[in-house]
């Protein structure tokens, strides 16, 4: 099947669609897109919004106080998890005849406005959370605070995309590790601190692109070494000495964490930082096999343009979760599912089209918070002879409109674009914003100017610090806003002898998405050999970088 070339509807850069391409659009009986790659993602990451949060609402049934992702001003009836999930209402009693003479995505938006929203998202496959409110896109999580898009794990803080992890504090994707601070892209690690692509690794800090290290400090492209120091093995004495005069002190951390930046340039980088996968293309992809134009993903066959996501296959399009489903086209924080279509939040479900926080279901398309229920329409029941008939004039008009097979349109979006994880991956400013016709919040919840401490009053050293500091309100020395240590935090850094941040948490993640690299991909050069490679390292940044075959030959 030859390949075709499409020009956007958006954006109107061109695209192409690949023989894959077009095999998996025709088997969802789906047309061939005409947005390209980069708007798709934008309009499926409008519906995540991960990491912005609300204090201030009540639940719109039992009123208690809730943490929510929805703006108090919103329009949506919000309820807590106990209501949301309980029998006290009924989706069913906000169901809306199907209107043969508006249009569909009119009427859905209408029915969205009117059912309640879960004040934020907790995935029903991966357990409940305990002790953990102020999370979101998470499921499993005991004792965690401040946790988005995150698998089972314990007693976890200020962290995104992990799973099966516990005392850790601080992290950007991984898979099980425990003690690890400041990290992105860290795997089967225990005790690590400031680094980056680690693998099976012990007790260091400022490592990059390792494995199988212990006792290694300011170290790149090692291997199975232990007691290095910026690259040099050093005796065990030496080394303690060496690191216990930085360890512990926020000005000596930052002054080391700067030449270790320097240092780190002087080493060749990998195209990608991929592990175990077969013919597959992206960044932080490990054991996927067939995947390429994605990013963050864990185990994954067969597969386009997926972003953190574990355990997905034959998909082209899943924003978030996606675990054990396939044939998943243009859906955000879906999970064991098969063969859905522009969806959002939806488990444990089949042949789902255009709904909204749906479990146990089947054929439905247009729906919102439905449990366990069949050929439904605007959350009204029908026999499968009217909902064939219903569903097939509602396909023919979004064919009509080229709308069939994307995500929902922006306009039934829940969220501004700069709550979610667009403007982490694509940030605009608000005027870029409301040119592509994207809303824009611009009363996101902080607090500033009520701080009881100055950040030069904190002490220099961990040691220093009384326990006091968890009833300061502290002041972010990058953006301003106010923050807060919390008590199982001040104790993380007392024990990994970690000095007290002077950034909040906004501001370090950001810093973490800077340092894991941008979604997107440049063709360039390796330094060495000159072989064009695919890297999300941009041809004109200060890296060498290698391809695959020159890295494991100047590493290994």
């Amino acid at each position: 099947m030859p390949s075709v070339k499409q020009k956007c509807k958006k954006c109107e850069q061109i695209f192409v669609l690949d023989s894959d391409d077009l095999g998996f659009y025709e088997k969802m009986e789906v047309p061939n897109p005409r947005v390209c790659p980069d708007c798709r993602f934008k309009m499926r990451a409008l519906f995540r919004n991960e990491t912005t949060l609300y204090s201030g609402r009540q639940c719109g049934l039992c009123g208690k106080n809730i943490v929510s992702m929805y703006n108090p001003k919103s329009p949506y009836i919000v309820y807590c998890h106990d209501c949301y999930q309980s029998d006290k209402w009924d989706s069913f009693s906000y169901a809306k005849e199907y209107d043969f003479h508006r249009s569909f995505f009119e009427q859905l938006k209408e029915l969205l406005f009117l059912v309640p929203k879960a004040t934020t998202y907790r995935s029903i496959g991966s357990g409940p959370n305990i002790n953990s409110d102020y999370v979101n896109m998470a499921g499993g999580l005991k004792n965690c605070y401040m946790v988005f898009n995150t698998g089972p794990s314990e007693e976890v803080l200020y962290s995104r995309g992990i799973r099966d992890s516990r005392d850790c504090v601080d992290i950007y994707f991984g898979v099980n590790n425990e003690r690890c601070y400041e990290c992105v892209n860290i795997h089967q690690s225990s005790g690590i601190l400031w680094s980056k692509n680690i693998n099976g690794s012990v007790d260091s800090s400022f490592v990059l692109n390792c494995r199988g290290i212990m006792n290694c400090f300011g170290c790149v492209n090692l291997n199975n070494k232990t007691h290095y120091f910026l690259n040099e093995p050093i005796t065990p004495e030496e080394y303690n000495n060496k690191v216990a005069e930085i360890l512990g002190s926020y000005e000596k951390t930052q002054e080391f964490k700067k030449k270790f930046e320097k240092f780190s340039l002087n080493f060749p980088r990998r195209e990608n930082n991929n592990f175990k996968n077969v013919n597959s293309t992206g960044e932080y992809l490990s054991e996927c096999n067939n995947v390429h134009h994605s990013f963050e993903i864990v185990k994954a066959d067969n597969c386009k343009y997926i972003f953190s996501s574990k355990g997905v296959k034959d998909s082209i399009g899943s924003t978030g979760f996606s675990f054990q489903s396939e044939l998943l086209c243009e859906v955000v924080s879906t999970g064991y599912s098969n063969r859905l279509i522009g969806s959002y939040a939806v488990e444990q479900s089949s042949e789902v089209e255009y709904s909204f926080n749906c479990r146990n279901s089947k054929n439905i398309i247009g729906c919102d918070s439905l449990r366990g229920k069949q050929y439904c329409i605007l959350n009204r029941q029908y026999t499968k002879k009217e909902y064939e008939k219903i569903r097939e004039h509602i396909i023919k008009e979004l064919k009509e409109k080229d709308l069939y097979g994307l995500m929902m349109p922006q306009e039934l979006a829940p969220f501004a674009y700069n709550e979610t994880i667009a403007q982490d991956n694509f940030p605009l400013t608000k005027k870029e914003a409301f040119v592509q016709d994207f809303r824009w919040e611009d009363d996101i919840q902080k607090t500033e100017g009520k701080e009881t401490v100055s950040p030069e009053d904190i002490p220099d050293h961990i040691k220093d610090v009384k326990d006091s500091i968890a009833d300061e309100i502290l002041k972010c020395i990058n953006c301003k806003r106010n923050y807060k240590i919390v008590a199982k935090e001040l104790s993380f850094y007392r024990k990994m002898n970690i000095p007290i941040p002077r950034r909040c948490f906004y501001c370090r993640h950001q810093e973490r998405i800077i340092h894991r690299g941008p979604y997107k991909f440049w063709n360039r050069n390796c330094d060495k050999c000159k072989k064009e490679i695919t890297t999300n390292y941009a041809p004109d940044r200060p890296e060498i970088v290698y391809c695959e075959k020159c890295y494991q030959q100047e590493v290994y």
